[in-house]
């Protein structure tokens, strides 16, 4: 697949992308909560996850964060 080409389709993508590593650990967004404080994001909740997800907006600290909580070694962008 090709990279995306706009801002819009980037977010779109790594929100898709981001759901479906999420569905494919098993996890709900209320485990990733708990996951995410081990990283330092002690003020997150499950709402905002959700609401995060469906904008597609999010900074690439919370990104990586929920990357790392997921016990994820890294991303490739040809995935995204």
């Amino acid at each position: 697949m090709a990279y995306a080409k706009t801002e819009e389709e980037w977010a779109q993508r790594v929100a898709a992308h981001l759901k479906a590593q999420i569905k494919n650990a098993g996890i709900t967004y209320a485990d990733l909560v708990k996951k995410l404080k081990k990283h330092g994001f002690k003020d997150e909740t499950e709402a905002g996850i959700t609401m995060k997800l469906k904008r597609g907006t999010f900074a690439a600290a919370f990104l990586l964060a929920a990357l790392a909580a997921l016990e994820l070694e890294g991303v490739r962008l040809e995935d995204i």
